[in-house]
């Protein structure tokens, strides 16, 4: 289990760093003028420099990619609910995810800030978490099926 932790989480980094990456890139088109901008202004001002900020945003979206990457460990639980796992998935996914969110100035450092933080993460989350399901469900009856129709023509 702490091999496949650790391998997850090596490969987590670098989707993470990428994520954060193309994140910075589709705000900067999205505002439109023109300019990139890498991480926010605030971690500019708490930081002392651009540099100072962008190395730090860099090593915390390895970070949070590792983090995320390990929390898919949850889903290989056996004996485990899918209610359980769910929670425990998305409990984890939140401890990690908020802190580093707050810390590196991605959301406003209020408590309105952090409700509109935890509400786009939870409605991204169940949109997520809902297509997943849907697609599993969606192998499940063909397999099923399959399974189905190779015992009818095993009968005959």
């Amino acid at each position: 289990m702490k091999k496949k932790i650790l391998t997850r989480a090596l490969l987590g980094a670098p989707i993470g760093l990428t994520i954060c990456v193309l994140c910075t890139i589709v705000i900067s088109l999205l505002i439109g003028d023109g300019t990139y901008y890498p991480v926010s202004p605030d971690l500019i001002a708490v930081c002392g420099s651009e540099i100072n900020a962008v190395l730090l945003q860099t090593v915390f979206g390895m970070i949070y990619g590792a983090l995320y990457d390990v929390s898919f460990v949850i889903w290989d639980m056996e004996g485990w609910s899918l209610l359980k796992m769910t929670i425990s998935h998305l409990a984890f996914c939140c401890a990690a995810s908020f802190p580093i969110a707050w810390f590196m100035r991605w959301m406003p450092h209020s408590l309105p800030g952090a409700l509109c933080y935890f509400a786009l993460f939870f409605v991204i989350y169940a949109v997520i978490w809902l297509a997943q399901y849907c697609a599993i469900r969606r192998q499940i009856r063909q397999m099923n099926s399959r399974l189905r129709e190779k015992e009818r023509d095993e009968a005959v």
